[in-house]
């Protein structure tokens, strides 16, 4: 008989012919187990090895070469004879893969090549050859030699699919027919590749596939967008290249600047809670706006941040709910007593078959809320990231915009030089690679926090009033209610003395009043609010910890004190960042760098000139014509041209001392937030 009334297994009075549990057979270990499709299905290593047609292996050694080949050929057929005919005497060059710092490059193109690149790597380095072109050795020396491919495929992987990126560069049919024949070759081998083999042993069974869906979902995209462009380059023919991409935004940013009406809102005052929680939720979606469009850098590192939350919560379900779920169909009656035993399994009280597999039916039911409260708390974690991705684009929208305007103080604690450093450039570098870690550890960080949290609050709460026990939490606030009385009374105390009685109401000012009765009220409940202050103090701790976990994701806020915010090494990233983006692709800026480069058009000739008129007549003033369009287009682009220049912030450095001062550019800084 065990301690706590429940019977053992050696000391069991059963029957043979009696079993604990209809999944238990006569050897109570799992392998052996009747329900063997169960166990199929649980077990990743049940899944035998596949070999498909086209191996991994073999794939690398035939694009590899392609990749290469194609990205040479470019480099010769394109930029060599059409881009820079008269650059090094007409030697190639490496094309560009993208131009981030442009706003009218292909973003399409540029974010799905991120995810795949991120995606590969994600699967690349958790196999036992991360570098699929070399065979790995059955010798000793491979773990050692498993770190070193690593390496390897960390610069080996962005040079296979650079290729697909830099085809889009030249914006040329040879470009658009070589990025069209690499999409296809990618796609159609990861495509009979996951065909072939949709499950693998490796981590869990679904692991391979599913985290292939991003890599077909990129490549899907890619071997659309490239026919489509190249079917449309023929029938258009490749018109000139402009010097510089993104002219027809600038332009349209400029008018939508200039045509700016004031926006007729209701006062807050008026909306009621409705429209106030409708506001706050919209605030979370980012809109797209006229005149504005989010840089192409933010938009890859908002996809690769995402791709990368996807990859982790993927890798976090298939690492641990399969394996709660084995560990709860193999639950044995010898685990049950020593969960019992320990305290962590309520005891029926009696011995007996019937309340062992009660027992038994309650541990598992406690393994399987287990598994509930993870996948939930995953879940959560992944809305809240990609809540705070969406989030940090219209914080993005409005520092790009108080930046524009010279704004500095609106965006930075103190007065910042926009220019490129040696520090800003290394940040603007890094910041998608930041982008993408930061929302993988702040992912993490959430999980156990709110796994934890859902795990306390079931077992504390939900399971005891479920099964009709008495909870520990519930003991606890039935016998400390007189303290938790007198804290409340206190506060509400002090609430409606400072209200009633030491605070006097004027019509234009409040004063206090009655100070004795206020110091003598002080001294009486400085013990009760010692109290109070410890409840306070927890639930700072507590209120900082899950803003700091749920807001880790974001670089636009520092999750330090504004005093040492430079300590924050996500914040600092995205203040350089901005630096360069401000800098080298302020809007209005370009606006005028092209308003300076378009030719003038033709105007007429003017009529010829009576000969035959009086030497009076022709001394007149005669009145001047209206202003024709030539004229009234020739006056907007001056007065295009002066705003430009009375708006740059980058020029301000440049200008007499009487035009030092910001606001005397219009420029209106705000108030540093607190």
């Amino acid at each position: 008989m065990a301690p706590n009334g429940s019977v053992g297994i050696r000391d069991s009075p059963l029957e043979p012919g009696i079993f604990l549990d209809e999944d238990l057979g006569s050897d109570w270990y799992i392998y052996e187990s009747t329900e063997s499709t169960a166990q199929d299905d649980l077990f990743p290593d049940a899944i035998p090895e596949c070999h498909p047609t086209i191996s991994p292996r073999l794939y690398h050694t035939i694009m590899a070469p392609i990749s290469l080949a194609v990205l040479l050929a470019l480099s010769f057929l394109v930029k060599r004879r059409r881009l820079h005919r008269n650059c090094w005497n007409g030697v190639p060059g490496l094309l560009s893969p993208g131009n981030p710092l442009e706003r009218d490059g292909q973003r399409a193109v540029a974010a799905a090549v991120l995810a795949l690149l991120l995606s590969e790597l994600c699967r690349l380095l958790l196999l036992p050859a991360p570098l699929p072109l070399l065979q790995p050795r059955s010798d000793g020396t491979e773990p050692a030699r498993r770190e070193f491919w690593k390496v390897l495929a960390l610069l080996y992987v962005p040079a296979l699919y650079s290729p697909l990126l830099a085809c889009a560069g030249p914006r040329h049919r040879l470009g658009y027919a070589a990025g069209t024949l690499l999409a296809w070759g990618h796609c159609g081998a990861h495509a009979w590749q996951r065909a072939q083999c949709p499950l693998a042993p490796q981590i869990h069974r679904l692991y391979s596939l599913l985290s292939h869906v991003p890599v077909l979902l990129s490549l899907a995209l890619l071997s659309l967008w490239y026919p489509a462009q190249l079917l449309r380059s023929l029938r258009n023919g490749d018109g000139p290249e402009t010097p510089i991409s993104g002219k027809s935004y600038y332009r349209k940013y400029l008018k939508a600047l200039l045509s700016k009406r004031g926006q007729k809102g209701s006062s807050k005052i008026d909306e009621s809670l409705s429209s106030r929680i409708r506001s706050y939720l919209r605030s979370y979606i980012y809109i797209p706006e006229e005149g504005f469009r989010i840089p192409l850098k933010l938009v890859v590192s908002v996809t690769v941040a995402v791709v990368a939350v996807y990859q982790v919560a993927l890798l976090l379900l298939v690492a641990v709910v399969p394996a709660l779920r084995i560990v709860r169909a193999g639950m044995s009656a010898d685990v049950v007593v020593l969960l019992v035993q320990l305290g962590l399994v309520p005891s029926q009280g009696t011995a007996g078959p019937g309340h062992l597999e009660q027992e038994l039916r309650t541990a598992r039911h406690f393994l399987w809320a287990l598994e509930v409260c993870y996948i939930f708390s995953l879940a959560l974690c992944c809305l809240l990231t990609c809540a705070m991705l969406l989030r940090s684009l219209a914080m993005h929208r409005s520092n790009l915009r108080a930046l524009y305007q010279g704004a500095v103080l609106d965006v930075f604690s103190k007065a910042h030089i926009l220019r490129p450093s040696r520090e800003s450039l290394v940040c603007w570098m890094a910041f998608s690679s930041f982008q993408a870690a930061f929302a993988c550890l702040g992912l993490l960080i959430q999980q156990v926090i709110f796994f934890l949290c859902s795990v306390a609050f079931t077992f504390l709460v939900v399971i005891p009033l479920q099964i009709g026990t008495s909870s520990p939490l519930f003991g606890i606030i039935r016998n400390m209610w007189p303290f938790w009385l007198t804290l409340v009374v206190a506060v509400l105390l002090q609430h409606f003395l400072a209200h009633s009685q030491f605070l006097e109401h004027h019509s234009l000012q409040k004063e206090i009043t009655n100070r004795r009765a206020l110091y003598i009220v002080t001294f009486l409940l400085f013990p009760t609010n010692v109290l109070v202050g410890v409840m306070a103090a927890v639930w700072r701790m507590v209120i900082s910890g899950l803003y700091n976990a749920v807001h880790f994701c974001r670089l636009d806020i520092s999750l330090l004190h504004r005093g040492v915010e430079t300590f924050d090494p996500g914040y600092r990233t995205y203040c350089h960042y901005l630096k360069v983006e401000v800098s080298q692709c302020h809007p209005l800026l370009k606006a005028f760098c092209f308003l300076l480069l378009q030719h003038g058009r033709p105007e007429p000739p003017a009529p010829p000139r009576e000969t035959q008129l009086e030497e009076g007549l022709q001394l007149m003033h005669p009145k001047h014509a209206a202003p024709g369009k030539a004229r009234i287009r020739r006056i907007r682009a001056r007065w295009w041209v002066a705003y430009t220049l009375l708006h740059n912030p980058s020029l301000t450095a440049s200008r007499k001392t009487a035009l030092a001062d910001p606001t005397a550019n219009g420029a209106q800084l705000g108030i540093p937030r607190p």
